[in-house]
């Protein structure tokens, strides 16, 4: 587990370039807003009114979703979402990818291990997600049975902490 955790860091500092060198500077939003990974994350955060939200003293652990997560759903989807009369529904969504806290890797392989191989966390939507191992990989399952891989981890800002996902997480 030491070595997935390690190697995300490499993964994290790679993927977010500059980004991560003033990076606790920067809240959630500032980060995400740095990717090139993320643009539709935030065209997501921006059309929901979430960024007010996540600008906030927090803090928050966000599993955030890189674009090839949202290419994953079905086709128009996103674009159905970012319509003004969706507002409610993308919100749903995307508060179900926060996690109120700051839960770096460490806090969560920590509870994985104290939860015997699984942790339930409760989202910001109210909903439920659990990590878990699968070999070295720390992965998010779902309400719907979706499984999520968290690809880069501790993405630290200013008001929480970032933990980059392959899939996006569906709420009940």
């Amino acid at each position: 587990m030491k070595s997935f955790f390690a190697l995300a860091f490499l993964v994290v500092g790679m993927a977010f370039g500059a980004a991560s060198v003033s990076a606790q500077d920067k809240t959630i939003v500032g980060i995400a807003a740095g990717s090139a990974d993320h643009t539709t994350l935030v065209a997501a955060v921006k059309a929901a009114g979430l960024v007010d939200t996540l600008n906030g003293a927090g803090p928050f652990t966000v599993f955030a979703p890189v674009n090839g997560a949202f290419d994953k759903l079905p086709a128009g989807t996103v674009a159905t979402l970012l319509k003004p009369e969706n507002k409610a529904m993308l919100t749903g969504i995307l508060t179900y990818h926060v996690v109120a806290g700051n839960l770096d890797s460490k806090a969560v392989a920590k509870a994985i291990k104290k939860g015997g191989g699984k942790v339930e966390l409760t989202t910001v939507a109210g909903g439920k997600l659990w990590a878990m191992m699968d070999g070295k990989n720390v992965v998010l399952k779902d309400e719907k049975g979706g499984m999520s891989t968290i690809t880069a981890v501790d993405l630290k800002g200013s008001n929480g902490v970032i933990h980059v996902i392959d899939t996006i997480v569906m709420p009940k």
